[in-house]
Formats: C-alpha cells, sequence, structure tokens
C-alpha cells in the first residue's frame, strides 16, 4: 500500500452534495486515521462554512453553473471554467491525491477531470436517477461510479458501476424507537397527526406559500405542523407559530427526531433526502423543485412513486393538495402501503459500500 495516502472530496453547493461527502470522509478517516484529507469546493458557497464545521480543510474553486436563461452572469462562466481549471489541475498537483471522490456540485467537474487527467484514480457518487451532463462527461474517464438507482447503463459506461446508494446520516437508522423522544422534544400532542414539512436547508418558496395557505385548514383539521422554512423565509412565515399546534424552524438540526415525530411528511425530491426517506418509512408527499438541472427531482421522486413508494404533487397541481392530502391523512391502509414500499427502497450501508470501493481503487 502506498506510503502516504491522500484523499481529495469535491461536492458543494447544497447539503444533499455536501453531507454525503463529510459521511464518506468520516468513514475513510475511521479506516485511515493518518490519511490526509481536502474537500474542493466552490467559493461562496454553503461549503466554504460547513466543510471547516466538519474538521477538514477546504479549497474554494471560482466556479459557478450555467444559468438556463439568457443573463449577463453567463458571460463570465468561460472565465470561471478557466480560472477552476486552473487551480484544480495546481490543488491536484501539489496535494498528489491517493484518489479523488465527487459528490456533485460546480467544483467537483472540474476537479475529477483535473485529477483524470494526470492519471489519478476518480470515483464519481451519482445520487441522482437521471445524472447532469457534467457527471455524463467525466464517466468516460472515472474509475468507479457508485450510484442509487437502477439504470443508470443508459448514461455510465456499465463496467464502471457499483450500485450503493447514498450516504446517509447514521442516526437515522432507528428512527422509529424515538417516537416518544421526540413527542416531548417537540411537546406534540399524541392524539394529533403531526405533519412535517421540509423544503430543504434554503428553503423553497413554492413550498412554503402552500402551506400558508393551508395553515389554518390544517389545524382546524387536527393537524400538528413542524415547518422548515429554510433560512431565506424564516422571518416571513415565523408569525404562524401563534397558530396553535404550528412550530416553524429555519433549519432542524435533529432530523432523527423530526422524522421520527411525523405521521406524514412533504418534501422536495433531492437525492439525499429521498434516500433519508427510503430509510424512515414514513408516508411521503414529494413536490419536486422544477428550477434544477435536467428536471432531476421530478424524475428522483418517479422512481419512488412508481413503485406505489410515494405520492407525487407538481408545483403546477398545487391546488390539488387538500384532496390528496385529505386523502391519505384519512387512510391508514394507504399510510402503511406507502410505508412498506418505500421501506424496500432503503440502502442503509452505502457509506460502507461507498468506502470499500473506495478502499479497492486506493489499494490497487
Amino acid at each position: 500500500m502506498k506510503q502516504s495516502i491522500n484523499i481529495i472530496l469535491s461536492g458543494g453547493g447544497t447539503g444533499g452534495h455536501i453531507y454525503p461527502a463529510v459521511s464518506i470522509a468520516n468513514e475513510l478517516k475511521e479506516k485511515y486515521p493518518d490519511a490526509n484529507f481536502l474537500f474542493v469546493g466552490a467559493k461562496d458557497r454553503m461549503e466554504m462554512e460547513k466543510v471547516p464545521q466538519s474538521g477538514y480543510d477546504i479549497k474554494g474553486l471560482w466556479i459557478s453553473g450555467l444559468q438556463r436563461k439568457l443573463t449577463l452572469k453567463n458571460l463570465a462562466f468561460p472565465f470561471k471554467l478557466i480560472s477552476s481549471l486552473w487551480n484544480a489541475f495546481k490543488i491536484i498537483k501539489d496535494f498528489k491525491p491517493t484518489v479523488v471522490i465527487g459528490t456533485g456540485g460546480f467544483a467537483s467537474g472540474p476537479t475529477l477531470y483535473a485529477a483524470s487527467m494526470k492519471g489519478v484514480k476518480t470515483l464519481i457518487q451519482e445520487q441522482n436517477s437521471y445524472p447532469g451532463i457534467t457527471n455524463k462527461l467525466l464517466s468516460k474517464k472515472a474509475t468507479s461510479i457508485c450510484v442509487a438507482y437502477d439504470g443508470l447503463e443508459r448514461f455510465f459506461p456499465s463496467e464502471k458501476i457499483l450500485k450503493t446508494g447514498n450516504p446517509v446520516r447514521q442516526d437515522l437508522l432507528n428512527v422509529n424507537s424515538l417516537r416518544e423522544e421526540s413527542i416531548k422534544f417537540f411537546g406534540l400532542d399524541k392524539t394529533k397527526k403531526t405533519l412535517v414539512v421540509i423544503g430543504g436547508s434554503l428553503g423553497a418558496r413554492a413550498i412554503n406559500n402552500l402551506v400558508e395557505k393551508h395553515i389554518k385548514w390544517l389545524v382546524e383539521n387536527g393537524v400538528q405542523v413542524i415547518w422548515q422554512t429554510g433560512k431565506l423565509y424564516y422571518d416571513e412565515f415565523k408569525k404562524y407559530e401563534e397558530l396553535e399546534g404550528v412550530q416553524t424552524f429555519a433549519f432542524l438540526n435533529r432530523m432523527d427526531l423530526t422524522y421520527a415525530a411525523a405521521d406524514i411528511l412533504i418534501s422536495r425530491a433531492g437525492a439525499s433526502s429521498i434516500s433519508e426517506l427510503c430509510i424512515v418509512g414514513k408516508p411521503v408527499i414529494f413536490i419536486p423543485s422544477p428550477n434544477v438541472a435536467e428536471d432531476h427531482q421530478t424524475k428522483n421522486a418517479l422512481s419512488v412513486v412508481n413503485k406505489d413508494a410515494a405520492l407525487l404533487l407538481k408545483e403546477t397541481e398545487l391546488e390539488m393538495f387538500k384532496t390528496m392530502f385529505l386523502e391519505l391523512v384519512n387512510n391508514t391502509d394507504l399510510q402503511n402501503k406507502l410505508s412498506k414500499n418505500i421501506k424496500t427502497l432503503a440502502l442503509p450501508n452505502a457509506t460502507k459500500d461507498i468506502v470499500k470501493e473506495i478502499e479497492r481503487l486506493i489499494i490497487n
């Protein structure tokens, strides 16, 4: 085995890219306590704050995505790309990584490209059921590709694919045993149903507006609401805590207790969220964001919904919310069916399986 193990991880932009990378790093650190770790992210994105909080060094590239609309920001993209590639090559040269792991986000493209061009082994951790153009291009040079869904042979070389699932927080594996603790933690009424609303760490305008429109109706129908508004919208919606049984949060730190408290969830359909919800095994209404590349959240949601494991409510169909929610909250058989089916899709050992593949690359 090589004397010095140097590992680069690149992922960011959202918690869905950052936390899987940190989970992988933590698992690797347990196995290789003397290894050197370096994260590569995009300047001014949340990874530049979250990764150091997790105890790892990070370098930032000047990179962002192309806007889908014609905008002046796109004029800067070629310069950002050249800058990020130049700096990615410099990072690879200076750090001399044994392996480079990409979990998605703007910075992972230049980082994995530079690594593969230098002959460094690379691993793509593709979280979505429909990959973006960057990972499709990177897959041609990647050493290994860990995926969470079936059917990705359409996009990637089949001989490189390993189905592992997406890394999730290990404290979610036993949420059902935390029910009583969660009721005390949130001060809930055991006799009422609890709806948990999760729109992502930054928040989701459409979901928040939907909940605001129906919040009094939900309360009148005896539903308690734990509502993560996201930090961008918290000040706007926190006033609804005046209603009995409504709690608003900018961010929920105890997701294990949050999931344990839920009878029904409303969630975006990011890959990490779906992986967590499969393990949690509660009835879910997915409201995918339409404002993401390749509309991948809708495709993620459909991969679950088509197995009778969740419900789908598109942003263009939000007027159907009352009907869908009443059908779900009043139908115990439907709740049980969704719970049972979504649990069958869980891959709780994803982090360990990904790390086994990384170990194979390190040793060989």
